[in-house]
């Protein structure tokens, strides 16, 4: 399989999951919204990642800023995946 199309398959799939955060994170501005289907699966999907980062980083004043810095190190360590993929490409 070519470098590229793995590499498009896994950028893909962090692009989508970085937009289920940040659906999920408009969403909380809307209670309605979050007791339908849709927002049961992204609480579901985007809990458990965003809560690594509740832990640590407290809410200033109104305002949580945990998502941007899961959002930020979920673009993090896809770079530094694709790094190591295109080593261990190349290597062999």
């Amino acid at each position: 399989m070519n470098l590229w199309i793995i590499l498009g398959y896994i950028s893909l799939a962090f692009s989508v999951y970085s937009y289920m955060l940040v659906g999920y994170v408009l969403m909380s501005w809307v209670p309605a919204v979050q007791d339908s289907a849709v927002g049961r699966f992204l609480k579901k999907v985007c809990e458990p990642y965003l809560g690594i980062f509740r832990k640590f980083i407290p809410p200033i004043g109104m305002i949580d800023i945990s998502p941007i810095v899961a959002i930020f190190l979920l673009n993090f360590i896809k770079n530094g995946l694709f790094i190591v993929i295109q080593k261990i490409y190349f290597m062999f």
